[in-house]
């Protein structure tokens, strides 16, 4: 469980002495006055100068989260970089609810899958180990807005080594930046990512994605199972375009412009199967809808992964499950 630091308000509350009997929620250390109408979560008693619970300081606050995930494919702006499912375990780590760090790594389960380009048999070996250090924080922004929730990392992705068709040995690392702004408090629950890739091709990614979180089991405060439905549009600059589209099928040359990428609409679910472990499954619709080049570009790399190298539909559904344990 996260231990999360004193606030300042609750802090002054204890040092001014103002200590009652024991609130409704039975936490003695929320300190309120007379008319307790204390909740496990919030704190609404009328004497209560912090308006919040006040939790006892275990020492050094840190979480951890240690989580499993399988996909039906290897998904990349909407196209398939790999045509079978994979497995990527992950986990990480916490402090102050600020700074945290992370590793995860993708595992293919089938012969032939991961990236193009000589990749070869690597059923059961991981294809990609990615490094992340990362500050993440919940902003108050009063009541009708709620938390602006902030993630700003860096990842280094080392990719495994190959050799190409020629028989040169490759090495493909990459490095990210990433910054994502969400507003999970406001109906629609808004979300913004953008990600710059710093080596492979110097690419910058924005999506932003709206949905709402719906409880199916339980109350609001605290569900068991929830469903969200979810719309997401890509934007690629030209250097991102161009990293994945050529302008002709089978043509070595790039397709020289950005704009809208790739349209997603996505369905989640989540089940808390007890406090500190959670079951997650999805199905996801990516396609190109609003420009033609990048949707005929979309066609061309989906087919490298037919076997009878068609010239494939633009679109792909794919789902995943994941099991996800924090403390």
């Amino acid at each position: 469980m996260t231990t999360k630091l004193m606030t300042m308000a609750a802090a002054f509350a204890i040092a001014a002495g103002a200590f009652a009997a024991p609130c409704n929620c039975g936490k003695a250390e929320c300190k309120c006055g007379d008319d307790c109408k204390c909740t496990a979560e919030k704190c609404e008693c009328a004497g209560c100068a912090a308006g919040v619970l006040a939790e006892e300081d275990d020492g050094l606050p840190v979480s951890a989260e240690f989580g499993i995930a399988f996909d039906s494919k290897y998904m990349t702006y909407g196209v398939i970089d790999g045509k079978d499912p994979i497995v990527t375990p992950s986990a990480q780590v916490k402090f102050f609810d600020w700074l945290y760090f992370g590793v995860s790594s993708i595992f293919d389960v089938t012969k032939g899958n991961g990236k193009r380009g000589g990749y070869g048999n690597r059923a059961g070996r991981y294809t990609t180990l990615d490094a992340t250090v990362g500050l993440a924080h919940d902003f108050d922004l009063g009541e009708d807005i709620g938390a602006l929730s902030v993630d700003f990392n860096y990842i280094y992705e080392y990719i495994r080594r190959y050799r190409d068709e020629d028989g040169e040995k490759c090495m493909d690392d990459t490095q990210y930046l990433n910054l994502e702004l969400s507003l999970g408090d406001l109906w629609l629950e808004p979300t913004l990512a953008i990600e710059r890739d710093l080596m492979a091709d110097n690419g910058t990614y924005v999506n932003f994605e709206i949905g709402h979180t719906f409880t199916l089991v339980g109350d609001e405060d605290d569900a068991t199972l929830t469903f969200r439905p979810s719309i997401g549009q890509g934007f690629g600059n030209t250097q991102r375009v161009r990293g994945y589209f050529c302008k002709r099928p089978g043509s070595d040359e790039a397709l020289d412009h950005g704009g809208l990428m790739d349209t997603s609409i996505k369905g989640e679910f989540e089940w808390a199967i007890c406090e500190n472990l959670s079951l997650g499954a999805y199905v996801a619709y990516y396609d190109y809808w609003f420009d033609r080049n990048m949707r005929d570009g979309a066609r061309w790399h989906n087919s490298q992964w037919s076997e009878a190298d068609r010239y494939r539909d633009s679109y792909n559904f794919v789902y995943g499950l994941s099991l996800t344990a924090s403390f």
